[in-house]
């Protein structure tokens, strides 16, 4: 999870190199010594401008260090403490992984046979992919789909809505040939949990996970974050303070990374990582069927950002079922981060060496729980210290600068001293996608602006039909290009929502009303066609259609005011005229070779 472009790019970016790199010659092995390690936290804390942050770490079974730093609440003063809840973002993925394959020792799902065979309705607009995905595709990142994430992001639509809507989503590459890291396939692994399991993902959850694991502070939504007693509100940097910011609810994908919770309850997650899957005696997940978890299943090719290779401490990154899998100077490292709006999170264990560690903090997009990670693994292996910090900070200062540089040069071709093709209004109206659901765009003043999902953004003109929407909770800025019909009139809008497919297009929905049997009943009745009875007449609630001796029916779909398109007949349509006392006196039945009129009898 994520959010705020810029700071999710640092956080991307740091993350990408800390998972993308070759492996080093070993150096001189240092004494094991954690006694300055909460200094090391607080200075870099303050380089980071992190508010709060939580820290716990296990060795050989047991909890050796689990600390509260700064505030989880700046403008009251209130400290972190290791009881202080905070959204683990994606590190919520393991947790579903683990769900399934709780549901695998117990017979009810088989981790590759067809989705399809569990949940009939899947679909991916990939026919082959909707035929052969199965439970292991879908926690591995190899769905051939791009993130997608503003389908979700903010948005109305509940957990089945997205999951129908999946399929209408552009994949970018073929099926389990390229790691693409993906939030909707975990959303579709929970509520696949929760469909063979009769109950929903979180329930299953809380009984199979949260509870035998003592995790009673745990949670599935920041709404019951914000009713307990001790929880971190989250932040964002900007003019290089830490804003505090509202909470993002993303319980519509909680699968993919809804949970929150706090290092004294991660650290039994940890431990059951790392003793084989069982808390106590009690065995809550088979060992064959977690170590398929810790196992790779997905090779990532490359870095998604140039320059990491010369970072040489980790190398080899794949992805098991809901982790990532790593070598760090040469130990076995199996971990997710997590961000959502305002916090960052990072748990990750060393299982041939018998350490974990959980890292919470309340800043977005921030790569200090890696730092505190490595720093702290390298003094428990007993290795020199890798000034990370100093490291990402210079890397970040070159992307920095090479932003600027493209920030120069992204609108040289932009044709100066254009106009849009209509008056601003013949631009306002609701455009919809299938899967994207609805995107408004309405007058304010002399400018556009458009409404969807959490982006509610001015749109200024830039050259001809297109549009500039600057998005100033993602910290990016997007074109919005109209299109005209046959008519000249403005019908669809192509927006730059997911940046790895071709624009996502949206058409131009009819005015409300012009759905209502209200307004349609008006036009029911009978016209004389040159001799000829044309019959309109109601179907269900709100379809209108039309029929012709001999000709059988077609439907009426709305186009603009009383204008209805003859639906799969281009170039056909039937306006509807009225009197000034609103009755429907005769229809203007357009069609290629002319325009006629019908009288109503």
């Amino acid at each position: 999870m994520k959010k705020g472009f810029i700071k999710i790019l640092v956080f991307l970016v740091v993350f990408s190199f800390l998972v993308y790199s070759p492996l080093p010659a070993q150096k001189k092995a240092q004494k094991v010594n954690l006694k300055d390690f909460s200094a090391y936290v607080e200075r870099t804390m303050k380089e980071w401008k992190v508010p709060g942050l939580a820290i716990a770490i296990v060795k050989d079974g047991k909890v050796i260090f689990a600390e509260g730093f700064g505030f989880r609440d700046v403008k009251k003063g209130l400290k972190v403490t290791p009881q202080t809840l905070f959204a683990i973002g994606s590190s919520s993925k393991a947790f579903t992984a683990t769900t399934m394959g709780i549901l695998v020792d117990e017979g009810k799902l088989d981790w590759d046979k067809p989705v399809s065979e569990y949940l009939p309705t899947f679909k991916l607009k990939d026919l082959f992919a909707s035929e052969r995905m199965s439970p292991r595709d879908l926690v591995c990142h190899r769905s051939g789909l791009p993130r997608h994430d503003s389908i979700w992001y903010g948005a109305q639509a509940n957990r089945k809505e997205l999951f129908n809507r999946i399929q209408y989503l552009e994949p970018s590459r073929d099926f389990r040939t390229y790691f693409q890291y993906q939030n909707l396939m975990f959303m579709t692994a929970g509520y696949l949990v929760g469909q063979i399991a009769g109950t929903t993902w979180e329930d299953f959850t809380q009984k199979h996970i949260f509870e035998p694991l003592g995790m009673n502070n745990s949670n599935f939504s920041v709404e019951d974050s914000k009713k307990a007693a001790d929880f971190a509100l989250p932040y964002l940097e900007k003019e290089d303070k830490a804003m505090e910011i509202p909470f993002r609810n993303i319980d519509n994908v909680g699968p993919a990374g809804s949970i929150n919770s706090n290092v004294t309850d991660m650290v039994n997650w940890v431990l059951l990582q790392l003793n084989k899957g069982k808390c106590g005696e009690k065995q809550i997940i088979s060992e064959a069927t977690l170590k398929q978890l810790h196992t790779p299943q997905m090779v990532m090719q490359d870095s998604m950002f140039p320059g990491f290779e010369k970072f040489t401490e980790l190398h080899y990154t794949s992805y098991g079922l809901g982790w990532f899998i790593d070598s760090y100077k040469g130990h076995l490292l199996i971990h997710h981060a997590g961000g959502i709006d305002g916090f960052t999170a990072l748990v990750s264990f060393m299982p041939r060496d018998n350490l974990g560690m959980v890292a919470l903090s309340n800043l977005n997009g921030n790569p200090l729980p890696y730092f505190v990670a490595f720093n702290a693994y390298d003094r428990l292996l007993g290795l020199e210290q890798t000034p990370w910090n100093k490291r990402v900070r210079e890397l970040l200062n070159k992307t920095k600068e090479q932003a600027k540089k493209t920030e120069k040069e992204k609108d040289k071709d932009r044709k100066l001293n254009t106009k849009p093709s209509h008056p601003l209004e013949g631009y306002v109206g609701d455009y919809e996608h299938p899967g994207y659901g609805v995107i408004s765009i309405k007058k304010e003043g002399d400018n556009l602006k458009a409404a969807y999902n959490a982006i509610s953004a001015p749109l200024t003109h830039y050259h001809y039909d297109i549009f500039k929407l600057r998005d100033e909770m993602f910290e990016r800025t997007m074109k919005v290009t109209f299109f005209m019909d046959l008519k000249g009139n403005i019908h669809k809008l192509a927006a730059q929502l997911e940046p790895s497919v071709d624009d996502i297009i949206f058409t131009r929905m009819p005015e409300k009303k012009m759905q209502e049997r209200s307004f349609l009943e008006k036009f029911v009745g009978e016209y004389d066609l040159q001799g000829i009875t044309v019959t309109i007449f109601l179907k269900g609630e709100n379809a209108l259609f039309a029929s012709v001796p001999g000709q059988g029916e077609v439907e009426l779909v709305p186009y603009k005011g009383t204008e209805f398109n003859l639906k799969n007949l281009s170039g056909f349509s039937i306006e509807f005229i009225m009197d000034e006392t609103g009755v429907v006196t005769e229809a203007k039945v357009t069609q290629p070779n002319g325009a006629f009129t019908a009288k109503k009898k």
